[in-house]
């Protein structure tokens, strides 16, 4: 597996913003920002920054809690702790993040055609956020939740804010009862009268981490590779 390392970005608010990030070898196909889960930067998340560089992508996942000093919520914090720390997340300060991100991985060569976000749980959420608001290549959603009832009082439902996306969109998506499968059909409905490509996948197999079934996870994860191959060209 490729190498992550941690880099600091200043940002116009007086933070610092931490990347994890993880470059290939070799030529650099294009860069993808990585929206972490509820609980931070975990190694799930390390992991796959390391293999989106394998691929070849450039692959940055910007610490969103940073300004609250907290890079992942360890096993310890109950899932109340979570929930306050997602209720902390905004429009705006995601936005920074992002823009921050995108900003880094510009200097280094990417051209904006060549740029992507992905994300996973609140991250998938965020992710789609990002993509109604920023000129992209491409975007993947998996397992966002908030779809009809935002994630927070400062994030929108995911319904309002799919058909405003300005780059092709994926969104993947588990079977199980946290995600009902109701607002999953009203997504992809409404994601149908988008200006772009947009596609929305239901794994009936996997939960919406894609951790319990084998076969679901590796099929998301070829669809994420064959969207960002076919769009960031």
């Amino acid at each position: 597996m490729t190498d992550t390392r941690i880099e600091t970005v200043a940002l116009t608010d007086g933070t610092e913003l931490r990347l994890t990030v993880a470059e290939p070898d070799n030529v650099v196909r294009g860069g993808l920002v990585v929206l972490h889960e509820a609980r931070g930067v975990t190694p799930r998340v390390r992991e796959l920054v390391s293999a989106l560089a394998e691929e070849g992508w450039l692959a940055a996942a910007p610490h969103l809690y940073h300004r609250i000093g907290v890079d992942e919520l360890d096993a310890e914090h109950l899932d109340e702790d979570v929930h306050d720390q997602v209720q902390d997340l905004d429009v705006d300060s995601v936005i920074d993040d992002a823009d921050a991100t995108f900003l880094w991985l510009g200097d280094r060569g990417v051209a904006v055609d060549r740029l992507g976000v992905m994300g996973f749980d609140v991250g998938g959420a965020a992710a789609l956020v990002v993509a109604a608001r920023r000129q992209l290549g491409a975007a993947v959603t998996i397992g966002g939740g908030g779809i009809l009832e935002p994630l927070s009082d400062s994030l929108p439902a995911l319904i309002d804010i799919v058909s405003d996306v300005g780059c092709p969109w994926l969104g993947l998506y588990g079977a199980d009862s946290s995600i009902p499968r109701d607002q999953i059909d009203k997504l992809r409905e409404v994601a149908d009268g988008a200006p772009v490509a947009t596609d929305v996948v239901r794994f009936p197999a996997s939960d919406h981490r894609f951790e319990s079934e084998p076969e679901s996870a590796h099929e998301a994860w070829k669809r994420t590779r064959n969207w960002f191959d076919l769009h960031l060209r």
